[in-house]
């Protein structure tokens, strides 16, 4: 019969050996004294989550299409709302 592995022991790290804190980390952080905001933080070292906010974001409609005409913008294949967009912009002109 086979034995277990010894589990090994975690490794032991320092937090002396955390590198330095740059000036721009520095300038960057909060600043506290006594639990006191005395200046909030500027930033943070990584990008911001998700994707960046747009300027006109696209709005949620419902519509009631005819059956021939959705089957027809969905024989296309993906992308159909995109293409549809495009057309209604042609069709209106702008």
């Amino acid at each position: 019969m086979t034995r277990k592995p010894a589990k090994s022991s975690p490794v032991w790290v320092d937090p002396d050996d955390a590198p330095e804190w740059t000036e721009d980390q520095l300038d960057r952080a909060e600043l506290a004294e006594g639990g006191k905001v005395l200046r909030p933080a500027q930033g943070t070292l990584t990008r911001g989550r998700g994707r960046p906010k747009i300027d006109k974001p696209k709005e949620q409609v419902s519509v009631r299409l005819d059956p021939d005409v959705l089957s027809a913008l969905r024989s296309g294949g993906p992308g159909w709302q995109v293409r549809m967009n495009e057309a209604l912009r042609k069709a209106l002109g702008i």
